[in-house]
């Protein structure tokens, strides 16, 4: 569906000139190497309207992704929002990257048929390699608190999200900053290794708004990986009763 709709944008009939080649920027057919899939567009900006015509020659970027995709994606920059790692820049622990090497894989494989960065990989072995990372560094767990903190926020424009090392969550919210920033320190202070982190906005609603996106695609993202691996388990199980049988 994806290509049939850019096919179709490719024949629209508008000033619009296409600068790339068409496979210059498909990162589906040829995934990047921290696991981004997409397909991607330059276009220069040409009208003819008296509005518009101050614009013409600027270019400017269309990105298509699927659902699940665009799942991913976001997710990668939630993580570079709210940590010190950036794995969209190839920054920061390695292991992030490597979390979504793997994710996009899982994505990949079960809801599209395709493949990511480890196409090799067996699905029992592409699981276990993630869920042995995921439970090193929490990141499902981080993405979980993120959704569930903006639904327990009741108006309150201060939340502080403390991630401990074993993958558990606490959660505190206020609605003056000074006292959130009161807390802030205190957590700090205490140094037991926890991730904590301070999300603010003049109210509850405006950081939902600012953040529409950050705060609803992880509930996806999270909720495409945790069926994902189930599937390819599945799918594991299944084919070694197949060759009990066929062995028999």
């Amino acid at each position: 569906m994806l290509v049939a709709f850019r096919k179709e944008l490719h024949r629209a009939r508008f000033g619009h000139k296409l600068k790339n080649d068409t496979n210059k920027y498909d990162y589906i057919t040829a995934p990047k190497s921290d696991g981004y899939r997409g397909i991607h567009d330059i276009y220069e900006y040409n009208v003819n309207s008296l509005l518009g015509r101050d614009y013409n020659g600027l270019l400017m970027e269309l990105q298509y992704r699927t659902i699940y995709q665009h799942a991913w994606a976001t997710s990668v920059e939630i993580i570079g929002m709210i940590t010190e790692n950036q794995p969209k820049f190839h920054a920061g622990d390695e292991r992030h990257i490597e979390f979504f090497r793997l994710a996009s894989e899982i994505i990949a494989r079960v809801y599209e048929r395709s493949n990511s960065c480890y196409p090799l990989l067996k699905d029992g072995e592409l699981v276990r390699k993630f869920r042995r990372l995921d439970n090193e560094i929490h990141i499902l767990t981080l993405l979980r608190g993120l959704n569930r903190s903006t639904t327990q926020m009741s108006g309150r424009k201060n939340v502080i999200l403390s991630f401990s090392t074993e993958g558990t969550l606490d959660l505190f919210t206020y609605v003056k900053g000074a006292d959130a920033l009161k807390k802030y320190f205190q957590l700090e202070k205490l140094q037991t290794g926890a991730d904590i982190v301070l999300v603010k906005g003049d109210t509850g609603a405006d950081i939902r708004l600012a953040y529409k996106n950050y705060f609803s695609d992880p509930d996806d993202f999270v909720r495409y990986i945790e069926s994902g691996c189930a599937k390819l388990l599945t799918k594991k199980k299944k084919r070694k009763r197949s060759k009990r049988i066929r062995s028999n």
